[in-house]
């Protein structure tokens, strides 16, 4: 079939890669794409939301399905577009309508939800500028740190942990009255601080049926020991040290299934990825977060370690079959690093020549930030890239990585070198 991945970061590389392997997948187009995609398949100039560009793009090429990497397609309501055009109708679509997407596109929404279907989920409010003051009470009332969250989109990068009464109270005046956020910081969800062990867990759903695919656990923020700056990921590990069976259980039970089942009962259709942001409490799990796709960089961990054909899950996903197919996974450790531009996730320069990454062996890498000149690879974004190695245990894991994370040369080029460390130092030591 003639697949159309949308997207351009190291998620969309990861899945590209995984799609070409299929001997389901006979052409692959990827937009926008970046260098690393440019490798998997065709990339194409296209806005991804824009939907009659991208109708145009698929009934021109005899597009079979398409897949949704980044999250803004899905809230500005992609899903709906392909599900009511009667010209599109044959198309599959890999992601939910606008509806489901909101579980991401609204922390407010989401919340509501959890709280309507018996989630397990921190204690919260919503506030706006209207109820500025009332925030503030609310803040005053609680204990410290503080949880403020930019109800909308922002990036990755709309959470703000405080940890004074006067530091949350200036912060919040900021996302609410002076858009610190932008429109995604309109409102904004205080919530309560959970203290525990974070850990990404993801399915892939039609609506009815849901597979879990290998958990992971990512690292937010930009400097060493999880201090500085939230960004969108500076890397992750796959599989979670401490996630065993009776925790798996407790969250298939406690949260999957009450989502599938809450989304059928509310009459949300959801076909493709949810991914499940947690934290640990005292061997219980709680919700964090949705996404309502692949989370990046855990796709960099989680995609090279499954053994089923992606395409062939996809396919059952839109054809409601997925109660006939099984997940295999591989055993292997897999960890990303993630190699950064100076002065990420602020200010930072781009368009440096990429050097020595010839030299790399036994990793893979998946381009996020890197576009091709010529035969010359240049920085284009933020993130640059991902180093990502598979090993029989987690430490050798973590040694390939910074082996070829030395090696690898541009302008500015930054990374954190603790990533999976605090769980092979330590694995029941909160993270």
């Amino acid at each position: 079939m003639v697949i159309l991945l949308l997207g351009n970061g190291g998620r969309e590389h990861a899945l590209a890669l995984k799609i070409a392997e299929s001997p389901f997948c006979t052409k692959l187009f990827v937009a926008p794409g970046n260098a690393g995609t440019a490798m998997c398949g065709e990339n194409v100039a296209l806005d991804i939301n824009d939907h009659g560009q991208l109708s145009e793009f698929v009934l021109r090429h005899g597009i079979d399905m398409v897949v949704a990497g980044p999250e803004e397609p899905l809230v500005r309501g992609l899903g709906d577009h392909f599900a009511t055009s009667d010209n599109l109708g044959e198309v599959m679509f890999v992601g939910p309508p606008r509806a489901g997407a909101m579980l991401e596109g609204s922390k407010a929404f989401a919340k509501a939800f959890m709280e309507r279907h018996q989630i397990p989920t921190a204690a919260y409010r919503s506030f706006t500028c209207d109820s500025l003051e009332e925030g503030i009470g609310f803040i005053m009332e609680s204990a410290a740190p503080y949880v403020l969250k930019a109800d909308g989109l922002a990036a990755g990068k709309g959470v703000v942990i405080c940890n004074s009464c006067e530091e949350a109270e200036e912060t919040l005046r900021e996302m609410l009255c002076n858009e610190l956020f932008g429109e995604a910081s309109r409102t904004v969800v205080i919530e309560e601080y959970l203290i525990g062990r974070e850990l990404s867990v993801f399915a892939i759903t039609d609506g009815s049926t849901f597979r879990l695919l290998p958990s992971a656990k990512d690292y937010k923020r930009v400097g060493e020991g999880d201090t500085g700056a939230n960004t969108g990921g500076m890397g992750a590990v796959s599989p979670v040290p401490f996630a065993g069976t009776e925790l798996m259980e407790r969250i298939r039970r406690r949260i999957v299934m009450p989502t599938i089942d809450g989304l059928k009962q509310e009459g949300i259709p959801y076909c493709g990825f949810l991914f499940f942001g947690l934290m640990e409490v005292d061997g219980d799990p709680y919700v964090i977060e949705y996404n309502a796709r692949l989370g990046d960089p855990e796709a960099q961990v989680i995609i090279p370690r499954l053994k089923s054909d992606l395409v062939e899950l996809m396919q059952a996903c839109c054809s409601g079959r997925l109660h006939e197919h099984s997940v295999e996974v591989s055993p292997m450790h897999a960890v990303a690093v993630v190699l950064a531009s100076g002065g990420y996730p602020g200010e930072y320069e781009k368009g440096f020549p990429i050097n020595q990454l010839s030299l790399v062996s036994d990793s893979r890498l998946f381009f996020a930030g890197v576009q091709q000149t010529g035969s010359q690879r240049l920085t284009s974004g933020g993130r640059v890239m991902a180093v990502t190695s598979l090993s029989a245990t987690l430490e050798n894991a973590i040694a390939s990585c910074y082996k070829n994370a030395s090696v690898i040369d541009f302008k500015g080029k930054y990374y954190r070198r603790d990533i999976g460390k605090d769980l092979l130092e330590d694995p029941g030591k909160p993270a």
